[in-house]
């Protein structure tokens, strides 16, 4: 149900889709590292991949927007995670994957949204699945932005520890980058074909095809 929901999503927005794959490999290395079982890793890629669902009710003239998001259009965007969330509770998926959906932009300051959770109340899931999508935001082309380098994004999530993000799930992240030179996924359109989502070994095809 979750790869035939992440093909929803790259139909609908391919950029978007490239983003969630790159934040699924991002945060299954992350939680590996961390000591999570590879089930358990790989739960946590399979919620990353669709952790913006909730972005394909948001118009492309918001989505795609390169001037600063007016009052309204923000408010749009940040209800993505109760809409995602809401989809898969609809398909009956486990509440894992819901809790790591809906709060993935919730900040260890308490002022994130939706719901303005703060430090552990923040599933331990949500927490690294923050920190893995701002790093490839960081490091991404935006209609808004250049990307960053991986020493630029590494100051400006360090800059954010303890108030954006969980400071030990943070430090664990940044190790991570340290000790691997490699790290940041090529931004680049998925050649991989739509029908392949449903095929029984796409999940393996799609880490050896983002470690690559």
């Amino acid at each position: 149900m979750l790869l035939s929901l992440a093909q929803s999503i790259q139909e609908r927005d391919i950029v978007t889709y490239e983003h969630s794959r790159r934040v699924a490999v991002y945060a299954q290395r992350l939680a590996r590292y961390l000591g999570w079982s590879r089930r358990e890793a790989r739960d946590l890629a399979l919620a990353a991949l669709v952790h913006d669902l909730g972005k394909t009710w948001i118009g492309n003239d918001i989505l795609n927007k390169s001037a600063a998001l007016s009052r309204e259009e923000r408010l749009k965007m940040e209800r993505h995670p109760i809409t995602g969330a809401r989809i898969l509770i609809g398909y009956e998926v486990h509440p894992f994957y819901v809790e790591a959906v809906l709060y993935h932009h919730e900040s260890w300051n308490g002022q994130g949204y939706p719901a303005r959770l703060k430090n552990e109340e923040i599933p331990f899931s949500a927490r690294i699945l923050t920190v893995a999508d701002v790093y490839d935001v960081l490091t991404s082309q935006r209609p808004y932005k250049a990307p960053l380098s991986m020493d630029e994004a590494r100051e400006r999530l360090l800059a954010g520890s303890g108030t954006n993000f969980d400071p030990a799930i943070l430090q664990a992240f940044v190790h991570l980058l340290d000790i691997t030179p490699d790290f940041t996924l090529t931004q680049h359109v998925c050649d991989i074909s739509l029908k392949n989502l449903r095929q029984p070994g796409f999940y393996n095809m799609f880490i050896a095809g983002s470690s690559s």
